[in-house]
């Protein structure tokens, strides 16, 4: 049985910021943060797909982009805080 396909939509600065926290993530001991091992496969399809697709990710002023998309989400956010 093939498993069916599913297709999540975020924009660019949610995709920028996600990247960044995956990086992070993956970086640490998986294992502290992450208790079951059967997630680290999509973590990780996750991680590689947008490290492929966003280009803002090799820009010189990367910092300062992913601040700006951070800002930008937090004030549309409020909410969360």
């Amino acid at each position: 049985m093939s498993e069916s396909r599913i297709t999540i939509e975020l924009t660019s600065d949610e995709a920028l910021v996600l990247s960044d926290w995956l990086e992070r993530l993956q970086m640490t001991d998986l294992s502290r943060v992450v208790d079951d091992p059967a997630v680290w496969s999509p973590i990780h399809r996750i991680a590689g797909t947008l490290n492929t697709t966003l280009p803002e990710l090799f820009a010189a002023d990367y910092g300062q982009r992913l601040e700006a998309a951070r800002q930008r989400l937090r004030a549309d956010n409020d909410w969360a805080s």
